[in-house]
């Protein structure tokens, strides 16, 4: 499966963006998908997590600022991001984890800064 990610782009501390992942083929089958993020100089982290039954998981950091959703009709994941803080900027990756293995997708950018 090949995932597409966007929605990135330049937001003020406090803003929101809405991170898109659209996939190549249905994602009703998919057990799990979500977003990692790699910031300069770090590794790469779990941000959030989303199950074929939608249950979500989130990373402590951003718990109550981020919303993981799919939409199976549209084959897209999305992650909807509010209060974001300077330290959210980072490469978001989004990601699927398939009977016949885990695919990326190509990373999009989100800078938070004033």
């Amino acid at each position: 499966v090949q995932l597409q990610a966007s929605g990135g782009g330049l937001v003020q501390p406090g803003g929101s963006l809405r991170l898109s992942c659209a996939a190549s083929r249905s994602i009703a089958t998919i057990d799990v998908m979500g977003w990692y993020r790699q910031a300069p100089g770090k590794q790469r982290e779990l941000v959030a997590v989303i199950s074929r039954d939608s249950s979500p998981g989130y990373a402590d950091s951003v718990k109550g600022r981020f919303t993981i959703a799919r939409d199976n009709t549209r084959d897209t994941v999305f992650l909807q991001m509010s209060r974001l803080k300077p330290e959210d900027t980072a490469v978001y990756y989004c990601y699927a984890v398939t009977m016949t293995g885990d695919y990326w997708g190509q990373g999009t950018q989100v800078t938070v800064s004033s």
